[in-house]
């Protein structure tokens, strides 16, 4: 009869099997998860009604979104000096998802959908530079809403383009463009909403069809369909982009999970990543590209958009402020100070500020 081997947690084996699981999660940099309030003090927003879908930052350096879910909320956030907040300010009657959150110059435009289409609401200006240590206190922010954005559509997404003071945005058949501070919408014409906007620097980049990127020219307010055509690949899944604010160069991925830069003209292959499909990306001040890739447990991955090389990070999880694993990401932005933050579309979902590895100098 055969003797069952004596377990040793000491062995090889062993220890090459827990050297290999403990790197399953976030290989390199920091991942802190915090909860969508004010740590001990407010309660976080419910947790059918907290997959965050929608992400953008404000010239304070303060973060505006919104979630989806069984209503859609709206907040605004800070996570610098005595801040360390996400306040609710609350949700919109009829409104189950958030398709774009827009920071203008002295307010936010969020773009909610629900079963009557889509459309525009104002988050006034949240005071959130204050001491939120021990001496606080704030009046909950009055939504206001601006309308149906085209008639009967859900929103797709929308951007405010870099004086923000117009946004542009897409419906399921319609471009339209929005004045932010007076809310007046106007349609321009139809093109797809099959995706996210690009912001290029020569117009607005939306998906077309399967070979193409129709353009949107904001100065002549015409779009050009079919305006530039996609390299070969996987073109079948709604497009991401990500943009390095530096240098206006835009960054996507096809169904396959290839990577590309776009110029404006012409698409520069990258590398791959390891699982498809790609998630939300945000570019580093360094000009790293980090993002989501893989459907139900995401994987963190990096890219040189020198060289085109990519790294698997592995699975997101946070050690500080809240002990938990990320799973799946409905949008990301670069922060202030270069740091990521990648809101988690799942139950209970967290913003997730990521801290890189900070890469040696080359002189």
């Amino acid at each position: 009869m055969q003797t069952k081997p004596k377990f040793d947690p000491n062995s090889p084996e062993i220890k090459a099997y827990l050297d290999d699981l403990a790197h399953q999660f976030v290989r390199e940099g920091t991942m802190v998860a915090f909860p969508t309030c004010l740590p001990g003090m407010t309660t976080p927003i419910p947790l059918d009604e907290s997959r965050i879908t929608a992400l953008d930052i404000n010239s304070e350096g303060h973060i505006y979104g919104g979630t989806s879910g069984r209503q859609a909320h709206l907040f605004g956030a800070a996570f610098h000096h005595l801040t360390g907040i996400v306040l609710d300010a609350g949700t919109v009657p009829g409104c189950t998802s958030t398709a774009a959150v827009c920071c203008g110059t002295s307010r936010t435009i969020a773009f909610m959908n629900g079963p009557q289409g889509g459309r525009a609401v104002t988050i006034p200006h949240i005071k959130l530079a204050e001491d939120w240590i021990q001496e606080w206190g704030l009046a909950p922010p009055v939504l206001q809403e601006l309308g149906e954005c085209v008639s009967g559509e859900p929103v797709v997404h929308a951007i405010a383009l870099p004086s923000r003071n117009t946004i542009v945005g897409v419906t399921t058949n319609h471009l339209f463009t929005m004045d932010v501070e007076s809310g007046r919408i106007a349609v321009v014409g139809e093109a797809p909403g099959r995706g996210r906007l690009a912001p290029g620097r020569a117009g607005v980049f939306g998906q077309d069809d399967a070979t193409h990127l129709w353009r949107f020219d904001v100065s002549s307010g015409r779009i050009h369909r079919a305006d530039v055509h996609v390299p070969d690949g996987e073109w079948t899944e709604p497009l991401r982009w990500a943009r390095n604010r530096d240098t206006g160069l835009l960054f996507t991925a096809d169904a396959t999970g290839r990577l590309f830069s776009f110029d404006g003209n012409k698409f520069r292959l990258l590398g791959k990543v390891h699982l498809a499909p790609v998630g939300p990306m945000a570019v580093t001040p360094d000009g790293r590209l980090f993002g989501f890739c893989g459907a139900e447990i995401a994987n963190l991955f990096c890219c040189d958009t020198q060289s085109g090389t990519v790294t698997n990070l592995g699975v997101a999880a946070s050690v500080l402020e809240q002990r938990r694993y990320g799973y799946q990401f409905g949008d990301a932005l670069t922060g202030r100070d270069g740091e990521l933050v990648f809101g988690e579309d799942d139950n209970g979902g967290h913003l997730w500020l990521y801290f890189p590895k900070i890469t040696s100098l080359h002189t």
